[in-house]
């Protein structure tokens, strides 16, 4: 049996048998407490090992980290804060731990612990963080499907560059100690694919494909981020969550967009409590009162141009002073939501000169259909659009940016036949977890991060 399931029993069980690690062993005279976990939950399962056991000699081989084999009764504690205790019949050790285990009962930093990410999992906090990481994705599915919504996987290894910077990865299986050379430039003729390859920055331009056919569609996998940036919010590869509907305008993005944001918050509040009190209680005391103003409060709908006067305005010594036709920094992202606001915010139609290839452009000649939703402690976690639908448009755009029309004609073709109106976002799934978590490093909410520098594990 599992821990979770011996925790939740409504009586006593004879006979049963569970696996897991120690996590720490205290000897008296006569019998040791041992606190097992296998990872089914936060809580530990107690086991008393009496001196007479069968194969009592097994316990002086027992450290903390070890792998053991416990069989006993499952009988009431008479101890304070837990109803079972196992009472061992049999133990058996599986794998030792030596002296030298690092994870020993202490409070380690997180520093420390990514430098044996192979083994944070088996603490409290990074036990906890990734099973409430794969509820969530679960939960995103459940989310996305009784919508409507098809998952479409989408390719790692593309040609299509989606956000103007997709050349930071590349993918060769060209010898790089004798690289083939046409006058004076690499020649990816000759290279695995016959052109230049990159690990892609987002599987939206391809999903395109299947929202014009199949309706509303999305991908949930993992990208890499088009930038050398080493910042606590951003990682070199990371997954992400795109749906895509058709004939949907960016009001019905936004819709989308909270909605879903309010059904995860309130999926971990009440499907992953015990998980989730554990960041409420140690990692970030706000964190129930940042939940609670999402789930419970109607999202704010702002122009770009109004968000830029409101930031003029406020009075602040913001360390990249806000203008028309810059991008919204972190720091302006959390003034709105968590000073002037004081609730998530949803910004929309940016300047056309600092957003995206593909997104429509807006009558004024000037912005896009864009959207962020920003949230409070966070800022931006959702990023989206709706679509340009229009040949012509698209063609002139590409042109305007310095992009070869004939390298995007499978995506000018989706305008050729059949166009219609379609829109989608991106939503980080490390970023969400950063917020519902209350975690500030990315490299935290990921098992194996990658970041500039650091490709261990």
């Amino acid at each position: 049996m599992r821990v979770n399931s011996l925790l939740n029993a409504t009586a006593p069980v004879q006979e049963v048998e569970v696996s897991g690690w120690v996590r720490t062993k205290r000897d008296a005279k006569d019998f040791s407490f041992i606190e097992l976990n296998d990872g089914s939950c936060l809580a530990n399962i107690q086991v008393i090992a009496d001196a007479n056991l069968e194969n009592s000699e097994t316990l002086r081989h027992i450290g903390t980290g070890a792998a053991v084999k416990v069989r006993g009764d499952l009988v009431e504690s008479p101890g304070q804060g837990q109803r079972w205790e196992l009472r061992a019949t049999a133990l058996e050790v599986i794998g030792a731990a030596p002296e030298d285990y690092p994870l020993q009962k202490k409070r380690h930093s997180d520093e420390f612990l990514r430098s044996i990410a192979h083994l944070r999992p088996r603490t409290n906090k990074y036990g906890a963080l990734f099973r409430l990481r794969s509820q969530l994705a679960h939960a995103i599915h459940t989310f996305l499907q009784t919508r409507g919504f098809n998952w479409i996987h989408t390719p790692i290894i593309t040609g299509a560059d989606c956000e103007g910077a997709g050349e930071l990865f590349k993918v060769t299986a060209l010898d790089l100690d004798n690289v083939p050379q046409q006058a004076g430039k690499t020649d990816f003729s000759r290279d695995f694919f016959g052109k230049e390859a990159n690990l892609t920055v987002s599987g939206q331009l391809e999903v395109e494909a299947y929202c014009l056919s199949l309706g509303r569609v999305y991908t949930f996998g993992p990208t890499f981020r088009a930038e050398n940036s080493n910042t606590s919010r951003h990682a070199a590869e990371f997954w992400m969550i795109e749906p895509e509907m058709a004939f949907a305008d960016l009001n019905d993005n936004m819709d989308l967009s909270e909605a879903m944001i309010r059904y995860l918050v309130n999926f971990v509040r009440e499907e992953c409590r015990a998980d989730l009190n554990l960041f409420c209680r140690f990692v970030d005391k706000a964190l129930p009162a940042t939940l609670d103003n999402i789930a419970d409060n109607d999202f704010v709908r702002l122009p770009y141009t109004e968000a830029v006067e409101i930031l003029q305005q406020a009075g602040c010594n913001f360390e990249f002073p806000p203008a028309w036709g810059k991008d919204l920094q972190s720091e302006h992202e959390r003034f709105l939501t968590e000073q002037h606001f004081k609730r998530p915010v949803i910004v929309y139609d940016y300047p056309k000169d600092i957003k995206a290839f593909y997104m429509r452009g807006n009558d004024d000649g000037r912005t896009v259909a864009a959207m962020d939703v920003l949230a409070p402690a966070i800022g931006e976690i959702i990023g989206g659009s709706q679509r340009e639908e229009r040949y012509d448009y698209l063609e002139q755009r590409l042109r305007e940016l310095g992009f070869d029309p004939a390298d995007y004609w499978w995506y000018l073709d989706l305008r050729k036949y059949g166009s219609a109106p379609h829109s989608g976002f991106g939503l980080g799934f490390e970023r969400l977890l950063m917020l519902l978590t209350g975690v500030s490093n990315i490299r935290d909410v990921i098992p194996f991060p990658r970041t500039p520098g650091n490709l261990e594990f």
